[in-house]
């Protein structure tokens, strides 16, 4: 038997291979299947299911191609959703025969109410792993109000005393030696206080889990809707596309691979009024940019900000990346459902600049230089952190306009006002920057290395440290 956690940190997300006796499973995947394809391949196996725990809300799935390219049956829990593809709609407690093992359904509702978990069998028989999906992470226990966005007489608070009854009914009965899985980590909005690890045994969590404490079904209720925020907006197209079926991964690419000199993409842009994204590092990019393009990293959480900050998910998109990256950037935004790329700058922001076109940028500080300034000028101080961060710890007098709700928090600025602008680390403070300047807001200065670089300082008023119950 084989059991492999393939992880992917850009959405804090664990898919899962399992093996026996030539017959693979696959748990969750993403939306490119090739490298499980290849994996099962190398292996001399066979795929013979793809289990999803749920209909997820964060990442497209893989299923559907994956169950074309290789005639896997798709398998979900119980439902009674209308999918627009052929799948198994297993019962609670049916036993599916990979090789030697068995996966065994359990139907968990909670997170969603078709969520299940699927408990590993070995060949003798005996209960080794839980793939739990968004039932139950590691620290943490799925987030009950993303359903009720779907189904419209559900509540969270109904959602949560369903987990609570999963949890307490289905999973904390199995035994303490076995190996949970979960679908996702630290960095997912799918859950609040995640774990940065990815696995461990159900024993361990029953004692350090804050949600499978002794506690009230209301208790807990009350304990698990603490701290939520509002889920990005791409979360219900996600879902959608996850149970109606989507577009092959081949065509997005094939798609998104057109590449355009500066003219032709400076003309593609004017015709289909296309959002340019500039996936460059955010220091890069301050020195120069096309005019009117957003910055969003690809070496960050770049699949989710995008998702978070792109409310449409078939808004054209047009890529400008380091040579070399632009399946890259094209593939990450598929699996958040943004399938619209028509295509990317050929040779980078490099061929722009060297045909002499207009470029614009964006000025960016040290902590140092700005308490210069503060010597000559009162400082307005940008927050772009999230409000859970910025309650944590915080520059005294700061204003607090997370990025993550980019409408509401550009309310807060005077475009006639100079702002002094900061994340945690430079990351999101330019995303900030650069979509208020697409904007028209030309006030707006960096700071480098943002709150880590000010407190490092140490000549800035900082607020005194509170450990944070929300890591949303």
């Amino acid at each position: 038997m084989k059991v492999e956690q393939i992880y992917t940190g850009c959405l804090a997300h664990g898919a899962y291979y399992i093996e026996s006796a030539g017959e693979a499973a696959i748990i969750d995947p993403l939306r490119e299947v090739e490298p499980y394809i290849k994996m099962a391949e190398t292996n001399n196996a066979k795929i013979k299911y793809v289990f999803e725990t749920h209909f997820h809300a964060d990442f497209v799935s893989g299923h559907v191609d994956l169950a074309k390219k290789t005639g896997a049956d798709i398998v979900f829990g119980p439902t009674g959703m209308e999918m627009g593809f052929d799948a198994v709609i297993a019962e609670d407690g049916q036993v599916f025969q990979i090789g030697d093992v068995a996966i065994k359904v359990i139907h968990t509702p909670g997170h969603t109410m078709e969520s299940s978990c699927f408990l590993l069998i070995d060949e003798e028989g005996k209960e080794q792993a839980i793939f739990t999906g968004d039932t139950l992470f590691i620290g943490d226990v799925g987030r009950p109000d993303l359903a009720q966005k779907v189904i419209a007489e559900l509540t969270q608070e109904k959602l949560a005393g369903h987990l609570y009854d999963s949890l307490h009914n289905k999973i904390m009965p199995l035994p303490d030696h076995i190996t949970v899985y979960p679908g996702h980590g630290a960095g997912s909005a799918c859950g609040k206080k995640m774990s940065k690890e990815t696995s461990d045994t159900l024993g361990n969590q029953k004692r350090e889990n804050y949600a499978l404490q002794p506690m009230s079904k209301e208790a807990f209720i009350e304990e698990v809707l603490t701290g939520l925020t509002p889920p990005p907006g791409y979360f219900p197209a996600n879902v959608m596309m996850n149970i109606q079926g989507y577009e092959s991964i081949d065509k997005v690419l094939e798609r998104g691979q057109s590449a355009l000199s500066p003219r032709a993409f400076e003309a593609a842009a004017n015709e289909t009024m296309a959002l340019m994204i500039d996936t460059r590092q955010p220091e890069e990019f301050a020195k120069g940019f096309i005019p009117n393009s957003i910055n969003i990293g690809l070496d960050g959480s770049f699949a989710s900000w995008v998702g978070t900050l792109v409310p449409d998910v078939k808004q054209q998109i047009l890529v400008i990346a380091d040579e070399g990256t632009e399946e890259e950037a094209i593939t990450r935004m598929a699996r958040v459902g943004y399938d619209n790329v028509i295509g990317y700058l050929e040779g980078g922001f490099k061929a722009w600049q060297a045909e002499g076109r207009e470029i614009d940028e964006i000025e960016s500080i040290t902590p140092a230089e700005l308490l210069k300034r503060g010597e000559q000028e009162e400082l307005n101080i940008l927050d772009v952190r999230r409000k859970s961060e910025h309650d944590s710890e915080h520059v005294i007098d700061a204003i607090n306009a997370p990025l993550d709700y980019i409408n509401d928090s550009m309310a807060l600025v005077d475009k006639d006002k100079t702002y002094y602008v900061h994340c945690a680390g430079g990351y999101r403070s330019m995303v900030f920057n650069s979509i208020l300047r697409a904007r028209g807001f030309d006030k707006l200065v960096d700071i480098k290395g943002g709150f880590d670089a000010i407190k490092e300082d140490g000549k800035f008023k900082v607020s005194e440290y509170v450990c944070p119950t929300t890591l949303l």
